[in-house]
């Protein structure tokens, strides 16, 4: 029997924006633009959004006057994110796995913990294979991930949220190599109706993402520890968000 891919079902659910309906176009633009500021990158940069969701980061680059191209698995986000396509921002549905373009762009940026989703540690480094190839000679590209041990320290077991009208009892545990966070919707009425989510997320340090890199020629520039581009801790930032540039001789 396969193994069971999670984020198919759950990022195509209309629950999954429910829950995460907090993470808006204004908290992303402060963070994209102080993260800009430290790049630098020249106008009319080419930029790819790998598991772009519905395009928020995407649209945001763009309107900073970039040329941005966002990829995500999801069929009803990128359906979503190409209402908003323009001559300079566009969406495809893609698998980060599997190659896409070549020695194209300028940037590449995977923001808010979208990736460690995969069952086997080839297929994570199919995905950062696929970004690095994706970018030009001496190109950058900017992770953020969360940081495991500060998520370890601070995890919340359980919490109930309501949000319009739908309760979400949320669960959360760990093992040596997961993070897994449960969610259960029960919505009642005239039919009872019951949704049950398991997210599971690798546990990757600094160090495997370093050497998860540097197998695909991308050496650590910066190491970030939150939004504001604070120094990393690797107690107490919340954040793990890597700078790496791509390096072939």
């Amino acid at each position: 029997m396969p193994l069971k891919e999670w984020y198919k079902e759950w990022f195509n659910s209309p629950y999954y924006d429910i829950l995460y309906y907090k993470r808006n176009e204004q908290e992303a633009a402060a963070f994209i633009q102080l993260l800009l500021n430290h790049l630098n990158p020249e106008p009319g940069s080419l930029m790819l959004d790998v598991a772009c969701g519905k395009g928020r980061h995407s649209r945001v680059l763009s309107e900073m006057g970039f040329e941005v191209t966002g990829i995500d698995l999801s069929e009803t986000a990128i359906a979503e994110a190409k209402k908003t396509e323009t001559d300079k921002l566009h969406f495809f549905c893609h698998d980060m796995r599997l190659p896409f373009y070549i020695n194209y762009f300028d940037y590449a940026f995977n923001f808010f913990t979208s990736f460690g989703y995969f069952h086997t540690e080839r297929e994570h480094n199919n995905a950062i294979r696929t970004i690095a190839q994706s970018i030009k000679n001496s190109g950058l590209f900017v992770i953020d991930y969360l940081n495991v041990h500060y998520a370890e320290d601070h995890i919340v077991k359980s919490e109930l949220t309501v949000l319009d009208s739908t309760p979400f009892h949320i669960s959360r545990w760990h093992d040596d190599d997961h993070f897994f966070k449960q969610v259960q919707i029960e919505k009642q009425g005239r039919h009872h109706l019951k949704h049950l989510y398991t997210e599971k997320v690798a546990k990757f340090s600094l160090g495997d993402f370093t050497d998860m890199l540097a197998y695909q020629n991308m050496q650590v520039q910066d190491v970030f520890g939150d939004y504001h581009l604070g120094h990393y801790n690797v107690r107490k930032s919340p954040r793990m968000i890597i700078v790496a540039k791509k390096v072939v001789h």
